[in-house]
């Protein structure tokens, strides 16, 4: 396998003290990755009023009020 310096660098670093495989330290080190939450706050979605009334039951003619006809 080919790695960039730096992951090539953790995977023997880690090889090394705890006596581990290639592959080993390769899936250890992603199982550390997929563990980490980026620090970021949650998803809100934000609304705002259109001033518009349009029944949204039907998506289909939803879209044809809003945009217009739909050629077919």
């Amino acid at each position: 396998m080919e790695f960039d310096d730096d992951t090539a660098r953790a995977v023997d670093a880690l090889r090394r003290s705890r006596r581990l495989g290639m592959s080993e330290a390769v899936n250890e080190l992603i199982r550390r990755a997929l563990l980490v939450q980026p620090d970021r706050p949650p998803f809100r979605q934000r609304t705002a009023p259109l001033g518009l009334s349009v029944d949204v039951s039907n998506v289909a003619d939803a879209l044809e009020v809003l945009e217009g006809p739909i050629t077919r």
